[in-house]
């Protein structure tokens, strides 16, 4: 009887060590990323808060990676090509709380004296003020100084709509789709979201970048080891049960 008691043990001890390993290799991952989310938001912070250092020269493009270079901050003089402007469906962001309510981006190509081309996300419009001429003020002429923030193409999400380039609305921060749209020659692999200046006008509203993402990792992993602890506990439990029993 004993033995067949033992036996009947045999099948629950297989589940319970398979369903404990997950768990703590569940917790044990979810404080790798924890890790990993608290060096993202220290890097983040030390390159927003460095003063601006001026754009890479374009030979210096092809050899620049977003590991390195994205959130570095930057300045340059240019001068927007409105007319090749493409407004990017403005979603909430943990990097503009101060942006709210519907609008898009708008990315604008900005020609560099030497003739170079850099799309620049310039701001934030809201719905009211797509269409360029209602806000004209804002639709700065002539080579102007531009301080902003690196940064490299969104991945596109599962439920992310598709673009529509006929209607010139998109949903994603693509410049390399948005440039070959607009028929320019572009070979800068990062984009620029512009801090400075604001225009005429207020929009398109420019901003600074704010670090806040969310870091909840170490709340996953206590839950997930709390989970390995209750199957220690429920199997104990049955055990004593059974050979009782």
């Amino acid at each position: 009887m004993r033995k067949q008691r033992r036996g009947g043990l045999l099948i629950p001890a297989l589940a319970a060590i398979v369903a404990l390993a997950a768990c703590l290799a569940l917790g044990n991952w979810q404080l790798e990323r924890k890790a990993w989310k608290e060096g993202l938001i220290a890097a983040l912070q030390e390159r927003l808060a460095a003063p601006a250092a001026q754009l890479p020269s374009r030979s210096m493009w092809r050899d620049l990676n977003a590991q390195a270079a994205e959130f570095k901050r930057v300045t340059f003089p240019a001068e927007f090509l409105h007319d090749k402007e493409a407004l990017v469906y403005a979603s909430p962001s943990a990097l503009r709380p101060d942006v709210s309510g519907p609008g898009y981006w708008v990315i604008t190509p900005a020609q560099l004296p030497g003739g170079s081309i850099i799309m620049v996300n310039r701001g934030f419009v809201p719905e009211a003020a797509k269409d360029p001429a209602q806000r004209s003020p804002g639709q700065t002429k002539g080579i102007v100084d531009l301080t902003g923030v690196m940064r490299w193409p969104e991945p596109r999400g599962t439920f992310t709509p598709a673009d529509d380039p006929a209607h010139n609305i998109w949903f994603l921060r693509d410049h390399f789709a948005i440039a070959a749209a607009k028929g320019v020659d572009l070979t800068a692999p990062f984009y620029i979201d512009l801090e400075s200046p604001t225009p005429a006008g207020g929009v398109p509203k420019a901003g600074t970048l704010t670090v806040s993402l969310p870091n909840k990792h170490l709340e996953y992993a206590l839950t997930w080891f709390g989970l390995a602890g209750v199957i220690v506990v429920m199997f104990a439990a049955f055990a004593f049960m059974r050979r009782r029993g």
